[in-house]
This record gives C-alpha cells, structure tokens and sequence, in this order.
C-alpha cells in the first residue's frame, strides 16, 4: 500500500482547504441564520447557491462519484482525504455536490439505472439542479434488519402500486426534491433476499403524504427527516431500478460506498474538534495556568491524536481495498470503519466539548451540533452492532479453517 496521495488528490486537497477556509467555514453562521430567517427551514438558503456556483468553478464538484465517466474520476484512495477536508463543516459536503442521501442515489442510478432514469434523474443530480431522498427505515420494524421491511410495491399491469410507512426519509422536506428511491417488499413469498425491490418514485406523485418532520436530539435538519405514507402510489412499470427482486442486492452496493463516505467525513469533524480542543486548551485559564498544563486535558490531546490517526489510516486501507480488489472483498473494513471513525469523532468532540465547557454545549460553536449528528450517524446506514456483527462473522469464518498450535 502507497501511503502517498495522487498528484491529482494533492493538487485537490489545497484547492479544497482553500474553498473551505476561507468561504465554507466563515460562512457557517450566516448558512444558519438564513435557515432560521427563512420562511421554509428546509429550503436551501442563498448563501449555500452561492458557495456551490463557487465549487463547480472551481472544479470542487461531483468529486465522490467514481462510476463510468458521470463524476470526477477519482479513486476511493483519491477521494478519502477530500471528504475528510470537506467534512470539516455540517454544510461542506453539500457545497460541492458530495451529501447524502444524494451521493448514494446517484451511485445507484449510476450503477443500475436505465438510459431514461439516468436521463430524468441523474443527470439534474449531478448538475445539482434537483435533490433526492431514500425511504428504506419503517417505524415500526428494526429496519437495521431489511428483511423486516413491510411496504409493498404490487405490480399492477404495467404499473406498480405502492403502500407504506416510512420514516427518516431524509431529504424530503427540501423543496428541490423530486425523486424517491423506495425499498420494499414485491415478492414475499421468494427466497429471502430476493424479496425487495427498488423502485423510483417522483416526490410530487399522488399518494405520497408526509406526516411529520423528525428532529434529531431536538436538530431540525435542513433537509428534513420525514415520517411519510404511501397509500396506493402508482407509478409505471418503467420505474423499476434494476430488476425486480434485486432491492437487497442495490442497497448493499448503495450503503457500503456511504459508509465509507461517513467515515471519511468522520475524521473531518474529529480534526475540527480537535483544532478547537487545542485552542481552548491553550487559551482558557483555570487553577493557576492554561488548561493546557492539566494533565488531564494533555492526555485528552494525546489520545485523540493517536485515536485520529488509527482511524484515518484504517480508513485509507479500506479506500484501497475498494479500489483494488473491490467493495465486496473490503466487506470486513468498511464495516470496522464506519464503526471506529464515527467512535473517535464522538470521542474527540465530547473532549472538546468538556475543556469549552458551558461554550461547548452552546451554539456558539459548532461541537454540539456535531456531536449529535455524529450521534446519529451511528444509527444511519446500519448501527454499530450490525457492523460489529458483519465483522465478527467474517473473522470467526477465516480463522475456522487455521490450525491454532
């Protein structure tokens, strides 16, 4: 493995530390005061229009997408260290077109969809002129589980009848969200993981009724978390992504890539958090000194550079592996990385949180906010516990046929 970076990433990385140095992140506190002026909190305020005309000129733009010739054409390898820069910031990954759930549906219409679905779809995606949405979780099953999902999508002629009830459908409140990508049941009785479908479904179709907007440890998120019903939503057979039964198989191939996304973003918001320990340590005085002399807050400081360092490096191994032997072999990786960058990000950002004290728990700085979308995002694109079991499954499976002396 090269632990060097490309001559294309490097060159990047300081196009893309400049754009958020010195236009994203000063510009944060006037993203959410736009949000909270505005009529509509999940419109997408002028300031953010402003930003991504800026990254498209500067060629910051559609850097995630790695399939055919639709984005940038970097490697995950290439990629990994940019989404860590653009992770710095809530609002960066949406400056430069790189956000979910958008990411993962354009990966999927990329990967599967038919000329005309990349033609309606995919292409307004990546121009960043339409956003999209991805209703997978139901409330009233353990959706970490896809094979509880009970929403049905019933052929129909040639149509197809969709009935459900959805929620953390993220990014359906935006108003610039034409798309829903629905996962449910077409056949029930196939075998089990050729059961699901997915299905394109416009956001405006008659029968889609969002019932509220869910907020995240009391967050309302600009692209809104929506409980939504489908009841008898009809749409042409055509709308099919993939084929019918291949739900499972699409949403692994869709979540595995964005959960590499989220451990890359990760590492973004543990060196925020730590840049902001650092400062606060040095700057802040108590019992005779700054907190910087503790102990106590020096070891805070160790730690999380070490903890930083482990996950960016694991990170960057499973980067290579999907470049070199593919997604599915770089399995047990992707499932340790979502689990350990999320992990390390909580754990440096409760650090900072702690040396800033009451300042830390404010909205004068941006550590409690990503605190709790980190929080989340432990629960998003499966929970801890999943990863941890995908992963033990596959290390008690290598290690059955070793013979331990």
């Amino acid at each position: 493995m090269d632990f060097g970076y490309s001559e294309r990433s490097l060159l990047l990385q300081k196009e893309l530390t400049a754009f958020m140095e010195e236009h994203v992140i000063p510009n944060e506190a006037l993203y959410e005061e736009q949000i909270r002026s505005g009529q509509n909190p999940h419109a997408q305020p002028p300031i953010m229009e402003e930003l991504k005309a800026m990254a498209r000129g500067r060629g910051l733009w559609n850097l995630f997408m790695t399939h055919g010739s639709w984005g940038a054409g970097l490697t995950n390898s290439e990629y990994a260290p940019l989404a860590e820069i653009v992770g710095r910031s809530i609002m960066g990954p949406e400056t430069i077109n790189c956000s979910a759930p958008d990411t993962g549906n354009m990966e999927l219409l990329a990967m599967y969809g038919t000329p005309e679905q990349q033609e309606q779809y995919l292409k307004p995606l990546l121009a960043g002129t339409i956003r999209s949405c991805f209703a997978m979780t139901e409330p009233h099953v353990a959706s970490s589980d896809a094979r509880n999902i009970s929403s049905r999508i019933s052929q129909d002629g040639d149509s197809y009848v969709i009935n459900g009830h959805k929620w953390f459908t993220s990014g359906v409140l935006d108003p610039d969200c034409k798309l829903i990508v629905f996962m449910g049941v077409s056949d029930p009785e196939a075998k089990t993981y050729r059961q699901q479908s997915m299905i394109l479904i416009p956001r405006d179709a008659p029968g889609v009724t969002v019932v509220r907007d869910l907020t995240t440890f009391g967050y309302t998120d600009r692209l809104g978390h929506g409980e939504v019903r489908f009841e008898n939503v009809r749409v042409p057979a055509s709308a099919m992504l993939g084929g019918a039964g291949d739900g499972f198989a699409l949403a692994q191939g869709r979540l595995g890539p964005g959960r590499m996304h989220y451990a890359m973003r990760a590492i973004g918001f543990a060196e925020r958090a730590f840049g902001l320990l650092c400062q606060r340590a040095r700057s802040r005085e108590a019992f005779g000194g700054p907190l910087a002399q503790q102990g106590v807050v020096q070891e805070w400081i160790a730690r999380s550079r070490i903890e930083i360092e482990q996950a960016r490096l694991l990170v960057l191994k499973s980067a290579w592996l999907m470049d070199t032997v593919g997604n599915a072999a770089a399995r047990t990786e992707v499932a340790a990385i979502k689990v350990s960058a999320l992990q390390v990000a909580q754990q440096v950002l409760d650090r900072a949180i702690q040396v800033h004290g009451a300042a830390g728990v404010s909205e004068d700085t941006p550590l409690a906010r990503m605190y709790a979308l980190t929080r989340a995002l432990r629960i998003a694109d499966g929970p801890d516990e999943v990863h941890l079991r995908t992963i033990a499954k596959q290390e008690l499976n290598r290690v059955e046929s070793i013979t331990f002396q």
